[in-house]
């Protein structure tokens, strides 16, 4: 379309616009009122040729405008759809980190429980193997104290130790006396 096409009906819309205005200024006052007395036809008649002559940009504006709140509406609701989400999802990873944070103090808390039990346990298991190796201990001087009387009573009575006599003197013979057990 060129500047005249699109300049022709702009001035067809406003010339009739301009007529509506002179019709309702020249319009008969009532009396004994502020109203107007207008021929309803007329004016109407004027309004439906303004509006035929509207330019085709303007219905299209128009239409435009329309689909642009559509389009607009459309993205606040699916911000807002995708804000829920997200704010749905972070405050599923602030739960989950919470629960993750309680479940290791508690993990924490049970390895140091677990600690403390075995080392009193382990405290326990020496102190009572302590304590039999004490008595062990005590048993074995006992019998320890048997076995030395009881080997002390097989023993003979010691008579005055003898006195230790030389040697004889180196033969070239061997002595028969050394092997005597052996000779019966």
């Amino acid at each position: 379309m060129s500047d005249e096409a699109t300049y022709r009906p702009i001035a067809d819309t406003e010339t009739l616009l301009r007529r509506v205005i002179e019709v309702v200024r020249a319009a008969r006052p009532m009396p004994l009122s502020a109203s107007v007395m207008i021929s309803r036809e007329e004016v109407l008649e004027l309004l439906d040729q303004a509006l035929e002559h509207l330019p085709e940009e303007l219905r299209q504006a128009r239409w435009l405008l329309k689909e642009r709140e559509e389009f607009l509406e459309r993205a606040r609701a699916e911000a807002d759809e995708i804000i829920s989400q997200a704010s749905t999802r972070a405050e599923q990873m602030v739960q989950r980190q919470e629960v993750t944070r309680a479940a290791e103090a508690r993990a924490r808390r049970l390895v140091a429980e677990a600690e403390a039990d075995a080392r009193s346990v382990r405290h326990e298991v020496e102190d009572f193997c302590d304590q039999r190796l004490a008595s062990f201990e005590i048993t074995l001087d006992r019998v320890r104290k048997a076995v030395d009387e009881g080997r002390a009573r097989l023993r003979p009575p010691n008579p005055e130790p003898e006195p230790v006599a030389e040697p004889p003197a180196a033969t070239s013979e061997p002595e028969a006396t050394f092997f005597d057990q052996d000779i019966e």
